[in-house]
């Protein structure tokens, strides 16, 4: 464990207690217990991309989600999030789903929102570093693993990628395989794919 914390970049552990509430979107007890009396907010909508739903905390989107239905997708953030309040959004909501959407089908305007963005101190060095990809261009997970100054955890980035529950917001599906061949994506190949077109022609 002590080992772990200076790899992901603290100096102590009591350096990583100080900061754990902001990297993790809560404090530790409430992540070990899966946001336990967390009010999480949440509504589904359709795009070219299939079903998509959007959740959000007090902090921010805490998580977008692409499917092929509404309550597969429900389902699965039942899954991420399984001690929290989840709560089904009324009308006002809509109109932050429709700027996902729209962000989604032209990712030139892009995606001005909070984000209460969970995980470990390592999936927030990849997650970073995907948002540093430029949007059309792709990374390979070894070229974000040297990123990150861990070149040889090139498996451990894949599985940060996959982990990742925000999808376009943090953009996962620009890493690629180091032959430039698409795979690992968390919604699907195709889905990505699809993604990386839309940015190529933005």
């Amino acid at each position: 464990m002590t080992e772990a914390l200076y790899d992901a970049g603290f100096n102590s552990s009591s350096r990583f207690y100080a900061v754990s509430a902001k990297l993790l979107g809560m404090t530790l007890a409430a992540f070990r217990k899966g946001g336990a009396e967390a009010e999480i907010h949440f509504a589904t909508g359709r795009c070219s991309l299939g079903s998509i739903l959007v959740a959000s905390s007090a902090t921010g989107v805490c998580a977008i989600l692409l499917g092929d239905d509404a309550r597969s997708l429900q389902a699965e953030l039942e899954r991420q999030f399984p001690h929290a309040h989840l709560v089904e959004a009324r009308k006002d909501y809509r109109r932050l789903i429709a700027e996902v959407i729209a962000f989604v089908e032209n990712p030139k305007r892009g995606l001005d929102l909070p984000l209460d963005i969970r995980g470990t101190a390592f999936q927030h060095r990849v997650w970073e570093a995907l948002r540093r990809i430029p949007p059309g261009a792709t990374a390979s997970y070894a070229e974000i693993a040297d990123a990150i100054g861990a070149p040889s955890a090139v498996r451990a980035v894949a599985n940060a990628c996959a982990a990742n529950r925000i999808a376009v917001a943090i953009p996962c599906h620009r890493a690629v395989r180091s032959d430039g061949a698409l795979s690992g994506y968390r919604w699907g190949v195709k889905r990505k794919r699809a993604l990386l077109a839309k940015e190529a022609k933005s």
